[in-house]
């Protein structure tokens, strides 16, 4: 009959020399640094802003069909000033980047907090299917 091995036990070999039986240590948990969740809260503030700025652009374009058609007109012919002029006509204050390709436009609206650039809102509008 064979003995019975219980875990965490040592055991003898005749011949050999002695080997606990060792457990599997695992490796500890990295530390992590303390949370300061200032900066996320302050970004989370400043994407509401942006999203308050981005509704406005929105109701603007979906309201006024001669706006929405001004803007189009500019963005087909590459007036980029002119598409700049127009979006901050509305109320927007944020930085404003637009792209254009030939089925619509790109709008990212950007925001920082204490001169980090914390918050970016892409909308995409399609004109052409």
């Amino acid at each position: 009959m064979y003995p019975i091995y219980y875990p965490y036990t040592p055991y003898y070999q005749a011949g050999h020399e002695y080997y606990p039986y060792m457990p599997r240590r695992y490796p500890e948990k990295p530390a992590y640094p303390p949370v300061d969740s200032s900066l996320f809260s302050d970004s989370a503030a400043a994407m509401e802003k942006l999203l308050d700025q981005a509704s406005l652009v929105l109701r603007r374009l979906a309201e006024s069909k001669t706006f929405a058609h001004d803007v189009m007109q500019a963005a087909q012919v590459n007036d980029m000033k002119k598409v700049d002029a127009l979006l901050k006509s509305t109320g927007i204050h944020s930085g404003v980047q637009t792209k254009v390709n030939p089925d619509g436009i790109n709008l990212q609206l950007t925001s920082e907090v204490e001169g980090v650039d914390c918050c970016h809102l892409t909308i995409a509008l399609r004109w052409r299917i």
